[in-house]
Formats: structure tokens, sequence, C-alpha cells
């Protein structure tokens, strides 16, 4: 190795500070961090962001995924469960997966701002009937959303920016409510109060209360309404009762805002579970739709859904939804930018096939027709035993949930002894229960319920 060109040192390169320059050193340092202020931990002190309390229905999912017990029964979860308590993909989706999985032009690009065009379009004729006079006579506008939930946002935001009312705009939801709507239409500034609907006395509609609350609310108030298999009683208005909610509404020309979630999964009938909404675009209401794909495709995660603005038959109807749709897209793009493809992609395959949408409605068909029979049976084995109570309120409701009529102690009472969940107003899915745990569950109640007098 050649010797190094530097000769070598003992000594360091720079001479030691005296320690006057080091005193003057630790002074400057001194001078400068007084004036840096001290940094504060957070913006966001408990004060400013307090803790939220937890999701209950989330809550009461993760409290029953954590019991061991091998006779565990989830009635909470709002999804369908096959006789065997498993998700079940609908037989017509795993066909239009197959379809899109062979179509060589698929691809992965951005839709429009308002969505995929085949499967607004066909949301249209599926909420409205193919032959609704808003079809025909555009007044109709549709954007693609996060499944019913963003079509709800979207339309309770279009509302807060450009629904005028004499008075503070107010949106009435029914007691009780999926409980998300408060929390939406709260967000974007809309003031909410609650309009009776279930009667804990009979367990079915308290439909003097509801017309009474609906004649006294402000002109022009937001009404929200269940489109059918309503959210969380399972409690629908007859025809005959949707005919008067429509005159009350036209009379204090309240703005009508339905939430469709369950067409086709209530009865097994598309046509007869969107009656309300079709009956209210006959009579020529201005409205807004919410719609989900989420419980009639199982398409639960894919977040595809739609939300409509109908418009009242006039001469400037179109004009009217040409501008409601540029700020409509407006308030998407700043959102979302565009909405995911692929769930939406799958619907509109099914719907824009005669054969696949034959299937799907059989697929309705098995997955209503299990529900009914499990209320049927329901029924039956809780009146067998005796259970105090009246129980025909079970048959009576429709759709995916049913509103027991237990109280708080016994909820809690069946999960204790029986590891049942259920949310605490006792309302329960009736998707969870089956054939293998519903003499299970029966005895389970009636236990609780005596133990409880």
């Amino acid at each position: 190795m050649p010797p190094s060109p530097f000769p070598k040192t003992l000594h360091p390169p720079f001479p030691p500070l005296s320690s006057s320059s080091q005193l003057h050193s630790q002074s400057r340092l001194s001078q400068v961090s007084s004036h840096i202020a001290p940094m504060a931990p957070t913006s966001f002190n408990a004060e400013t962001v307090p803790q939220a309390p937890e999701d209950a229905l989330f809550g009461l999912m993760a409290a029953f995924r954590r019991d061991t017990d091998p006779k565990k029964v989830d009635l909470g979860i709002g999804a369908y469960r096959d006789d065997n308590a498993k998700p079940w993909v609908l037989p017509v989706v795993k066909q239009a997966e197959d379809v899109l999985r062979k179509d060589p032009n698929l691809n992965h690009e951005y839709l429009p701002i308002a969505g995929l065009p085949e499967f607004t379009s066909a949301s249209q004729k599926l909420v409205l009937g193919a032959d609704s006079p808003a079809i025909k006579e555009k007044r109709i506008t549709s954007l693609q959303t996060i499944s019913g939930t963003g079509a709800v946002h979207l339309g309770a935001l279009f509302l807060s920016k450009f629904y005028k009312t004499k008075s503070e705009r107010t949106a009435y939801f029914s007691d009780p409510t999926w409980p998300n709507h408060f929390q939406i239409f709260s967000n974007v500034g809309i003031s909410t109060q609650t309009y009776p609907y279930f009667s804990k006395q009979t367990k079915g509609l308290d439909f003097e209360g509801m017309i009474g609350s609906i004649k006294s609310a402000a002109e022009g108030s937001i009404i929200v309404l269940h489109a059918c298999a309503h959210n969380p009683t399972g409690v629908d208005p007859t025809q005959e009762q949707w005919k008067e909610i429509a005159n009350v509404i036209k009379e204090k020309k309240h703005f009508p805002f339905f939430d469709t979630a369950y067409q086709g999964f209530a009865s097994g009938d598309l046509a007869n579970d969107a009656w309300a909404i079709r009956y209210f675009i006959e009579q020529g209401f201005e409205t807004c739709i919410a719609q989900s794909y989420a419980k009639n495709f199982g398409l639960y995660g894919e977040r595809a859904g739609c939300f409509h603005f109908v418009t009242s038959p006039s001469s400037d109807a179109e004009s009217t939804v040409s501008r409601v749709a540029s700020q409509l897209a407006i308030l998407q793009r700043s959102e979302i930018s565009n909405p995911p493809a692929y769930g939406a992609r799958i619907a509109s395959t099914v719907l824009n096939d005669k054969e696949l949408f034959a299937e799907w409605e059989a697929n309705l068909r098995t997955m209503s027709g299990r529900i009914i029979d499990m209320r049927k049976a329901l029924r039956s084995k809780l009146e067998e035993a005796g259970t105090p109570g009246k129980w025909n309120h079970i048959t009576e409701q429709i759709g995916m949930f049913s509103f027991t009529g237990l109280t708080e102690q016994q909820v809690l009472k069946l999960r204790e002894d029986s590891h049942v969940y259920m949310t605490k107003n006792g309302r329960i899915s009736m998707a969870g229960l089956n054939t293998h745990n519903i003499d299970y569950f029966a005895k389970a109640v009636d236990k609780a319920v005596r133990a409880t007098q």
C-alpha cells in the first residue's frame, strides 16, 4: 500500500474553542431558542375532537365474532344468509361475472362522472317501470353512486345547496329509521325531525300518528320515505295508505325523498316493491330516489347504487333536468370524481339481458321466499310454545328485518344466556334464522320472555 500523502498528526486539524468562544456560542443558542415558541402537542385535543361512540351495529358484530359458543346466533347483520348461515353469491351474479371476464373489451378506465350509462338507464327502468312517463318525457336524471348510502348523501347535499323553503329546511324521518339517515342529512346542514311510524302496542304502523305529523310539519318539509321493507321495522303502509300519504304531502307542498334498498327482496316481486314510488311519479311529484343494489344483488361490498332526480311534468321539465344534472355532476366530481365500475357492470349485465334478468328474478324469489318461510316458522313455534304475548306481527311484517317487540332487558338476557345477538331495540335480521337454529332461537326467546315477566 503506498504511503498516505497527508502527514500524520496527533493533533486535531482545528484548534479547540476557547472557553470564551464556548460561552458565546451557548449564549447565542439560548437567544435563538427563546424566540422559538414551544410546539403544541396537537391541534385536536379531546375538547376539540371528543371520542365518538362505537357504531352500535358494528360493535355487536365484533362481540359476536369474539363469542366462542358453538350455538351462537347472529341476528344483527343486515345481509342475506343461506340456510347454512353462509353468505350467498347469487347464481346470476356468478354468470354476469363470467360474461365480464370473457369480454375482450373490458378495461379499468375511469367511468364518466355520472357513472356507467347503461347501468343508470337500466336503473331508471327498474325503479320507475320501463313505460314510466318520467322516462318518456325526459323528466329524470340519474347518477351512479356509492351504493344507497352515497345516493342518500348526494340527494341530501343537492337539497342543502339548492332547495329553498320559507322556513328552516327540515328533513323528517320515520321513528325509527335507518340511523345513518340522521348523520347524512345533519352533515350537510339540514335539520332533522321524526314522524311517528311504529306502534309499540300493535307492532304495526302508527298511521294516524304518521299522517298527523306530516300534516303539522312546516310547508315544504323534506319527507324521507322507505319505499318497501321498512328498515328496521319491516312494517309497510298499504297501497291505500300510500295514497293518503301522497295526498297529505301534496297538500302541504312537501318534498318526498324515497330510499329504496329492498326492491324485489321484500316480496319477490319487483313491480310490487316499487309501487309506492311509481304511484308518486304518476301523481306528478317532484322527488329524489336513492336506490341500492346491495341487498337485491348481494353486492354488499361492491357499493353499487343510483341516485335519481325526477321533476314534475311541465313545459320546461327538460330544461330543469338539464340544469339539475349539471349541478349534480359538479357535486359528484368534487366528492368521488367518478364511481367504481365493477358492481355497476355486474348489475348492468343482468339488467340489460332478458335471460339473466329472469334468472335474477328467480334468485330474488329464493331469498324472499326463504325469509318468508322463517317468519312463518318462528311465529308458529312461539305460538305453539305459548310464549307470552302476541306474535302475529312476525308474519305481517316484510323484508329482511323484524321488530320483534322484545325489550332491551330481554335482548340482553338472550345474549347473556343463549348467545343470541340482536340490536337492543329488538330488531332481528330474519336472514340470520335457518332450519338449523330456528328451534334453538324460538326456545331461547320463550325462556327470556318468561324470565322477565
